[in-house]
């Protein structure tokens, strides 16, 4: 009876943990439409960050004040919430960086990536908060070989797939960390890149956060 009762606890045990270590999930509701995005807890620090400061409804009425056809979409930015047309935005942070946590060649910056910005720091530590989804392009196989050899790291046979057909921004592997990637919703993230904007790639109309909720699945 008593291995019984102790393989019982073993096994809630178990599912307890499995449970803790699954992806959560976000939806981005913009006033553009939704973006669904699975955020990867195998990314701690950046995960609970992120996911901690939506549960607070840190991102709620903020903009994406930057967008770069092509290229990707930024927001996150605390300055943003009340800032007038014109202002020039992307120095707002919360007093904190996250520790870089790259994980290559698992997850790079392949169309729908989330990554997080950050300053030129050495320790290319990210942003407390401001965060970007890549659009991106599609590169070829010389492109590729071109940046292993910059960046010193081998992309896998799915990254250069993923890079020759759907398309991302391969030279920010290994600068800036990727922590979730787009479940839905990325035709909403590839609108908002080719809003009108300013010379500081700031939308004219605000392009709003309206709330991040987080899901389970």
């Amino acid at each position: 009876m008593k291995k019984i009762f102790l393989l019982i606890l073993v096994c809630f045990s178990l599912l307890a943990e499995a449970k803790k270590n699954k992806n959560k999930f976000v939806v981005i509701e913009t006033n553009k439409g939704s973006i669904k995005i699975e955020v990867f807890n195998d990314v701690p620090q950046h995960a609970a960050n992120f996911l901690k400061l939506a549960k607070e409804g840190f991102y709620d009425s903020l903009l994406f004040h930057r967008v770069i056809p092509s290229f990707m979409i930024q927001g996150g930015d605390p300055d943003s919430k009340r800032a007038p047309s014109k202002q020039m935005l992307g120095n707002g942070d919360l007093g904190y960086k996250v520790p870089a946590e790259f994980k290559l060649p698992t997850y790079y910056h392949k169309k729908g990536a989330l990554a997080a910005a950050r300053d030129n720091n050495p320790e290319k530590a990210s942003s407390g908060c401001q965060f970007y989804i890549v659009v991106g392009k599609i590169f070829t196989d010389a492109d590729l070989n071109n940046m292993e050899q910059r960046g010193h790291f081998k992309y896998s046979e799915q990254a250069r797939t993923d890079y020759k057909t759907i398309g991302g921004t391969p030279h920010l592997d290994g600068d800036y960390t990727v922590y979730g990637q787009v479940v839905t919703g990325q035709e909403i993230v590839d609108a908002i890149s080719l809003v009108q904007r300013d010379t500081n790639n700031r939308p004219n109309e605000d392009v709003r956060i309206l709330n991040i909720k987080i899901k389970k699945k």
